[in-house]
């Protein structure tokens, strides 16, 4: 492969993975306006995915600025949720935040997390 090849298909890598950066197609999005519009136009099996994941995200957010683990149990259900189809994985996440959630109440009601 010569140099120029090498670097078009260098820069056609880089391309695709700037979808996934802030601006581009598929990157954050920080306004929750914006989201909501995404999210919504969505077809519902995968809006419903969306959001539970986002639903996960927030509650895993939560636990890390706590210094919480999530429990070795969530963490095997999350590693297994890619090779179910959406809607199982949309099941899991449902169950995996509510389980999350009865988590964080049974830590205790100030939610200022004991272990």
């Amino acid at each position: 492969m010569s140099l120029e090849e090498h670097q078009t298909k260098q820069g056609s890598a880089t391309g695709s993975l700037a979808r996934f950066l802030p601006g581009g197609e598929l990157g954050p999005i920080s306004d929750r306006q914006e989201y909501e519009r995404r999210v919504n136009a969505l077809p519902p099996e995968q809006r419903e995915f969306a959001e539970e994941s986002t639903r996960f995200a927030d509650i895993w957010q939560y636990f890390s600025e706590h210094r919480v683990q999530l429990p070795k149990g969530v963490v095997n259900q999350v590693s297994g949720l890619a090779q179910l189809t959406t809607v199982e994985q949309t099941t899991v996440l449902r169950r995996i935040n509510q389980e999350l959630m009865e988590y964080l109440n049974d830590v205790g009601e100030d939610s200022g997390v004991r272990q």
